[in-house]
């Protein structure tokens, strides 16, 4: 059995601030936000990451980006725009290995990556 903490948010095993949700996903704040938008989208179907995708739960992945825009649009952030943030692995700082989607907005984010 799978036992993360977005499993256990999405079994109701634990609390969040639910943002929308769906048959097939969950959106949530952020409890660290990054900027004064941050939401995190998650399908209930587990998916450990990117790295886990496959042609048969391919649909699961393609709805998480129709989520969020459907998130975008309840708050507020389309006409000006967001960012979306899918990290995948130790290196590209995934903290939980349940797949994610950061949805930040609400000012401007500044630049796309940070040089050292």
């Amino acid at each position: 059995m799978i036992d993360d903490v977005f499993c256990k948010i999405i079994n109701k095993e634990i609390s969040a601030e639910v943002v929308m949700e769906e048959k097939d996903w969950l959106a949530v704040k952020d409890i660290h936000p990054q900027a004064p938008v941050h939401v995190l989208i998650v399908p209930k179907k587990h998916i450990g990451g990117l790295g886990d995708v496959t042609d048969e739960n391919a649909e699961s992945v393609g709805k998480l980006f129709a989520a969020a825009n459907k998130v975008a649009d309840k708050l507020g952030l389309k006409e000006k725009g967001f960012r979306l943030i899918i990290n995948q692995g130790e290196h590209g700082g995934q903290l939980v290995p349940h797949l994610h989607i950061h949805l930040l907005g609400g000012k401007p984010l500044g630049p796309k990556i940070v040089r050292d």
